[in-house]
């Protein structure tokens, strides 16, 4: 493999680079070249001549090392060998990843489909069981991916904004303060339940899903070590009422495949507030990308970060007096 670009950008990712890339690996495309919605990566739609279109998936430099990637095609190519219904990379002379100009790259079959509709019953349903499915195979947790740590995860993103120019100095002192208690916090409760860890799509939101009779699952970037309900709480949406009936209808679908330990389901506002600051910190982490200033112009101002605090202190009471049980608060 060629020597990877190491400044995370893709200043250098061309139209002509793509196309050549793809030909790289024994495809002949018609020139016709679709950039897709990522912000993390760029993923592009290629025509390809006689045959279906592909999807190249060229991953952020600097990101991952090679062997992060490619024990993430394996679980996958696992996965659909399993039934599991996921999308794969394609595999060429026994690889899935390639490398063109510094660019590490992943072929995938074009998969069309429909957005999924949280608001039904069935969808949910089916969702519950493509997760069930992914959680039953008996697969060894990651050793070359990361394991949810709620310390260091969100410390991490904390630690970054505090020491970076994004954060108003007028706020840093409240800001420090706030996540200091929201991080014991989320500690404390992870603590106080006796998860099992396994190996987690990661990212397990309905941006992810496509609707084809059925749930396909898509883009496991972001797959890690963790509790099962890291899969899930995701696909929560709306009032309080809403989310225990979707829920519940998750559950219902999951259990189908594989058990569910419901005292896991206390960690959703820890895992919520993880997000929330982990979210902010991505978007810190990316902005000399040209592509967040576009895409994120809210982002940035005096404005957000004070929003941003009302929402951490929010969070904070969430997990202070919110617990789960069957899609029900105790």
């Amino acid at each position: 493999m060629t020597t990877p670009l190491s400044d995370g950008s893709f200043s250098h990712l061309k139209p002509d680079t793509v196309l050549a890339a793809v030909e790289s690996q024994g495809h002949y495309c018609d020139a016709r070249i679709y950039p897709l919605n990522s912000y993390e990566n760029r993923v592009y739609q290629v025509g390809i001549e006689d045959a279906p279109a592909l999807i190249a998936k060229f991953y952020r430099p600097a990101r991952w090392r090679p062997e992060q990637i490619r024990e993430e095609h394996q679980w996958s190519l696992h996965l659909a060998q399993n039934q599991v219904p996921v999308v794969a990379p394609l595999v060429h002379a026994g690889e899935s990843l390639f490398s063109y100009q510094g660019y590490y790259f992943a072929l995938y079959p074009r998969s069309a489909g429909t957005p999924v509709a949280l608001d039904d019953e069935d969808h949910l349903y089916a969702l519950g069981q493509a997760l069930g499915q992914l959680h039953q195979q008996k697969s060894a947790l990651f050793t070359q991916r990361s394991t949810l740590n709620p310390q260091s995860d969100g410390g991490a993103s904390r630690d970054f904004l505090l020491s970076s120019a994004f954060l108003p100095k007028t706020l840093k002192d409240d800001y420090q303060a706030l996540s200091d208690k929201l991080l014991a916090a989320i500690t404390e409760r992870f603590s106080q339940v006796n998860y099992h860890l396994r190996p987690l799509h990661g990212d397990f939101h309905i941006g992810n899903v496509l609707w084809q009779n059925g749930p396909w699952l898509v883009d496991f970037d972001d797959a890690q070590n963790g509790p099962a309900v890291q899969d899930m709480w995701m696909l929560l949406s709306g009032s309080v009422a809403a989310q225990q009936q979707q829920l519940a209808q998750v559950l219902e679908g999951y259990e189908e495949y594989c058990d569910f330990d419901t005292q896991e389901l206390s960690l959703i506002p820890s895992l919520r507030a993880l997000r929330l600051m982990n979210y902010s910190a991505w978007l810190a982490r990316r902005w000399q990308d040209s592509a967040f200033p576009k895409a994120f112009p809210w982002f940035n101002g005096e404005g957000y970060w004070q929003a941003h605090l009302k929402q951490l202190s929010e969070a904070l009471e969430d997990i202070k007096h919110t617990r789960y049980h069957r899609g029900q608060p105790l």
